[in-house]
């Protein structure tokens, strides 16, 4: 009825049991008195021996996984204060970074004597049709429709719409965007507008102007939005058909719309022209 292993295990608690009986009834001898007391210690004691060195055993290994859960506990509490940590690295750099291109953008403010807001962009139009974004500035901080919006680099857009405390600016690279723009070494006048996926095209340049790659399109200021001279972009490639009187020239802006985070929004577009810092 019972199997091996569970004849040993009760065998081994009796005799566990019979030790204890014989130790607790012996334990005012000194040392054994008489022959069989002698046989029952030399036979007891081999057992007494195992069950000791497990005692010892166990509890070495009970100490030791207590030690293991307090290590492992410290490593988690290191661990949080390196995440900690890290964050606090990563918010200090954003700072000083945004505090870079906020010095950038005073400066350039200065240079141009560009009285402008300045804002934050906060949002971007997920239409591939539009380009757009919305900054945390509006009628309340006095901008309105029309007023441009620039970054050190060049023209941004235009705002197109304004609320209490946001506004909405169309960007130069969209489609429905128009600037009147200069070539700025041989004078060639043109349209500035937006071409996908994000570059733009100047329009209505008359044939007979020679311009080379790389050449600086600026603001002409006759449009009576952005005042002359802010940079726009940099000739890439020019497009000269068989028959018409205009060429066509792509230009290759020189924002990033993509890093946009700051922005100037000039409330009065000042009436001279604007050196490039």
């Amino acid at each position: 009825m019972f199997s091996k292993r569970m004849v040993l295990i009760i065998g081994v608690i009796v005799l566990v049991a019979v030790n204890m009986i014989w130790l607790s009834v012996h334990s005012k001898r000194p040392y054994p008195s008489s022959g069989p007391d002698r046989n029952a210690l030399t036979f007891i004691s081999p057992f007494q021996e195992a069950v000791t060195l497990t005692s010892r055993f166990l509890k070495g290994v009970w100490f030791h996984y207590f030690d293991l859960v307090s290590t492992g506990m410290e490593n988690d509490r290191l661990l949080k204060e390196l995440e900690m940590s890290l964050e606090t690295i990563n918010r200090l750099e954003e700072e000083r970074l945004a505090n870079i291109r906020l010095r950038n953008l005073l400066e350039f403010q200065e240079n141009a004597d560009a009285h402008g807001i300045a804002a934050e962009v906060i949002g971007k139009d997920p239409s591939p049709w539009f380009k757009t974004i919305i900054i945390n500035k509006g009628r309340k901080d006095n901008i309105g429709k029309g007023m441009p919006v620039v970054v050190p680099q060049g023209i941004v857009g235009q705002v197109i719409d304004a609320t209490a405390g946001y506004a909405k600016v169309l960007l130069v690279i969209d489609q429905n965007s128009a600037v009147d723009a200069l070539v700025q070494n041989t004078r060639a006048r043109g349209i500035i507008k937006g071409e996908p996926p994000g570059g733009c095209i100047l329009q209505y340049v008359l044939r007979r102007h020679d311009l080379m790659v790389g050449e600086t399109v600026i603001a002409s200021g006759l449009d009576g939005v952005f005042p002359k001279g802010l940079r726009i972009g940099r000739i890439s490639e020019i497009v000269k058909q068989n028959a018409g009187i205009f060429q066509e020239v792509v230009i290759r802006p020189y924002v990033d719309f993509e890093k946009l985070e700051e922005v100037l929004v000039i409330p009065v577009p000042p009436k001279h022209e604007f050196t490039n810092p």
